[in-house]
């Protein structure tokens, strides 16, 4: 997709094809929630979000102002404190980078309306089309294969890079803005041309639901737990027909904002603890609502791209006794990291604590094991799982 990937990577390749993700696992945001204490205001409205290793916030701001203050840039030079710190999950962006992340965890991002998989040979195909999209007004569609980018062939390249370069961004800098071109080398059984494109701002679909009547199985996907991703999984439960049995899909969800997450939960508990986390040394608990719909047999399908808050809810529904979790063990990232404005508007986001499901399992570095693991064909064994769970409520 040239808008949030599905898989973040360590520091040494976020600039660029990180940008293009929706990032880590927010615990909250703004001074409302109670989770800043010390730092400016400008910090306390930009959201925190999970990672792995810390460095330290005290040198960070200093090497930083040092630089400002050299004419040098302090951006580059807490950058190379946190490269330094081990922080793996550490990042430092430019006024502009942060932006963008923020619109993506808005759920918006500039792009030009496609999803790409990994193929074999080394192949890049086009997996889904955003509807009203650029890519879409242009015919372009699932299953095509997409052999070059602005001329540049893209055979063999990480997906990540793809989406990347689909986006704009190259060179350290950020994402290209909305009205910029691209041209796409595309191919489609046999016939290969070229297709100008403009890329838009659009809305990241996070949330997609899909019914099978005959087994009475709803699946509901989840890419991404951008803003109002909890809401669109509690509103997809709610439509599900009485008696379906629902299959919640996590693969390859990168993972997003944990309170969004929390509301997700909440779909299928009655209130009750989703996860704890400590921040700095100081223990806090995310609770569901009361209210969730506790009767329908539900499975969650997992991954090794399954990350952050997608692992702390699927978590969370296997701690509780909620859900069978099916496929792959997840990830492994669940720290917490909060953001701080530097003096030359960037921002720093460092490591200041780890989260635990409900029953006090670590999940940095460890994932979620799941309950039936299979290696290939998970959707089918998952719906196997819930045909035996029996009818929903």
């Amino acid at each position: 997709m040239s808008g949030p990937c599905t898989f973040l990577r360590p520091r040494s390749v976020r600039r660029g094809a990180a940008l293009t993700l929706v990032f880590g696992c927010v615990v909250a945001a703004g001074a409302a929630s109670g989770l800043w204490d010390g730092g400016t205001a400008n910090a306390a409205r930009l959201p925190a979000r999970s990672v792995a290793r810390a460095a330290d916030r005290a040198e960070v701001a200093r090497a930083a102002a040092e630089a400002v203050a050299d004419g040098k840039s302090g951006s580059q030079a807490a950058e190379e404190v946190v490269s330094r710190s081990g922080d793996r999950w550490g990042a430092v962006y430019t006024a502009r980078e942060y932006e963008d992340v923020r619109q993506a965890l808005d759920g918006s991002y500039v792009g030009v309306g496609i999803w790409v998989r990994g193929g074999h040979g080394g192949r890049i195909e086009v997996a889904r089309v955003q509807p009203g999209g650029p890519a879409g007004h242009a015919g372009v569609r699932a299953g095509d294969r997409l052999r070059t980018i602005d001329g540049r062939t893209i055979t063999g390249q990480p997906v990540t890079d793809v989406v990347a370069r689909l986006r704009g961004a190259g060179g350290g800098g950020g994402p290209a803005r909305a009205g910029t071109p691209v041209e796409l080398g595309l191919e489609r059984g046999g016939h290969a041309w070229q297709e100008p494109l403009h890329r838009e701002r659009l809305a990241a679909e996070t949330v997609t639901a899909r019914r099978w009547a005959a087994d009475r199985t709803t699946r509901i996907t989840v890419g991404s737990f951008t803003r109002g991703t909890g809401e669109q999984v509690r509103r997809a439960v709610r439509e599900a027909p009485g008696g379906d049995r629902i299959l919640l899909d996590l693969r390859g969800n990168s993972g997003g904002l944990v309170t969004e997450a929390v509301t997700a939960a909440s779909a299928f508990l009655d209130g009750g603890l989703v996860a704890t986390y400590d921040l700095r040394g100081e223990q806090q608990a995310l609770y569901a609502r009361q209210g969730g719909d506790t009767g329908r047999p539900l499975v969650v399908l997992v991954d090794g791209g399954t990350m952050s808050a997608a692992e702390l809810l699927a978590g969370a529904l296997q701690d509780r006794g909620r859900a069978v979790v099916v496929g792959s063990r997840t990830f492994g990232k669940g720290s917490v990291q909060m953001p701080s404005e530097l003096p030359d508007g960037s921002v720093a986001e460092l490591t200041v604590g780890h989260y635990r499901t409900p029953a006090g399992r670590l999940v940095d570095g460890r994932g979620i094991t799941p309950d039936l693991a299979v290696r290939g064909g998970a959707e089918g064994r998952a719906r196997t799982v819930l045909s035996g769970l029996g009818g929903g409520a």
